[in-house]
């Protein structure tokens, strides 16, 4: 398929599929279709792979992670002690965030109890809480 199909299918804007092989995350093959200019011709497997950096970036990972991650299993490099090290790692970064994402949702629900309530005695102080 070429990039417009291919962007199609995956939900991805053509802007960001040109940006995601610039930036080696996609591969697609070269090829001619009856004339002289060459296309981009995109399989089955590189709407997988664009739906997994788009799942990877949900994740939190960065594009050079994914990047790095996918350059493995491309060369044969990942192992199942490279998989549970990568996973571990991504939980941690994930278990950290959502840390800090629930004492931000603590200090601003206190603040809106507190507003709601007239504005009583002090506000909450946003030092009191560690993010």
């Amino acid at each position: 398929m070429l990039i417009s199909e291919f962007a199609s299918h995956t939900g991805l804007p053509v802007d960001t599929v040109r940006f995601y092989i610039s930036k080696g995350l996609l591969h697609p093959t070269r090829g001619t279709t009856g004339g002289s200019r060459s296309y981009q011709i995109f399989s089955a497997e590189d709407v997988t792979a664009a739906r997994m950096i788009r799942l990877q970036q949900s994740l939190g990972y960065s594009l050079r992670e994914i990047a790095a991650l996918n350059a493995e299993y491309r060369h044969g490099k990942r192992s199942m002690a490279r998989t549970i090290q990568v996973l571990r790692k991504q939980i941690a970064t994930l278990e950290e965030k959502q840390q800090s994402v629930a004492v931000a949702l603590t200090f601003l629900k206190e603040k809106l109890s507190w507003v709601e309530a007239g504005s009583p005695g002090e506000a909450p102080n946003v030092d009191d809480y560690y993010c």
